[in-house]
């Protein structure tokens, strides 16, 4: 009776080896997999954007340079293949011309679900209830849903640097789009929040950046250089070196 039992707690012992080794190795393979997806998304963009650092634009100050995003302005990268920032292309528009103080036109939406985005952040509230919210969908059936967040308190901050997080690990999901009226400075504090958090850009160095991609008079926004000097990243949305490499244009 007594070997019986033995050798059944041998048997046990060696069959939960066998399933903890299966479970790392699929977990380093899953792993693999991720960070492959991440830097193939990451070249995917980079060629066809032909930006190499994070001050080029894809489009300029009049939504020019590249049709395949017109409907934006000012348009950069700020983490390839997962993260593009810039402006609403409203009051140059040669088609739809309205005030600045708009979101995106229904062009620049359609664009960027055709360019392969799957999300557009307006960073104000004006005249958002008259947008669309879900543009499509395209002939293989994706959507770009279109959301606002201010970042106007911590609880919007978290919640935009989460989405960011989890669009890198989704292998299903586009780029994000973010953006305020010009792309000048909501789009650059959202910009440096993401820098700060997964770059490993400090304080000091992101505010450099934003002040840098701003324009006019920045002596108006303290209150967001101020709240760039206190950020600190969430440990729990933190990435590793590999991916980090793929996708941040300062580090390329």
């Amino acid at each position: 009776m007594v070997k019986s039992i033995n050798f059944f707690n041998r048997i046990s012992r060696l069959i939960i080896v066998v399933l903890l080794c299966h479970t790392l190795t699929f977990s380093l393979f899953a792993q693999n997999n991720q960070e492959n997806f991440q830097s193939e998304r990451a070249d995917i963009y980079k060629n066809k954007y032909k930006v190499s650092n994070l001050y080029e634009t894809i489009t300029d100050n009049y939504g020019e340079k590249c049709p395949q995003v017109y409907g934006t302005r000012n348009m950069r990268v700020v983490l390839y293949g997962i993260i593009y920032r810039g402006g609403a292309n409203n009051v140059y528009n040669k088609f739809n011309k309205r005030d600045n103080k708009n979101p995106l036109p229904d062009e620049g939406l359609e664009n960027l679900l055709k360019e392969g985005f799957s999300t557009a952040i307006y960073l104000y509230k004006t005249n958002f209830s008259k947008a669309k919210k879900i543009i499509g969908p395209d002939s293989s059936g994706k959507t770009l849903t279109y959301i606002q967040n201010s970042l106007s308190n911590e609880k919007e901050v978290r919640q935009l640097l989460e989405l960011v997080y989890e669009n890198m690990f989704d292998s299903t999901s586009g780029p994000i789009y973010i953006h305020c009226w010009n792309g000048w400075h909501q789009s650059d504090y959202a910009s440096a929040l993401i820098l700060m958090q997964f770059c490993g850009f400090n304080n000091e160095e992101a505010l450099s950046y934003w002040e840098k991609c701003a324009s006019g008079n920045l002596a108006k926004y303290n209150h967001i250089k101020n709240a760039i000097l206190k950020f600190k990243p969430y440990p729990d949305l933190k990435i590793n070196t590999q991916i980090k490499n793929s996708i941040c244009p300062c580090l390329n």
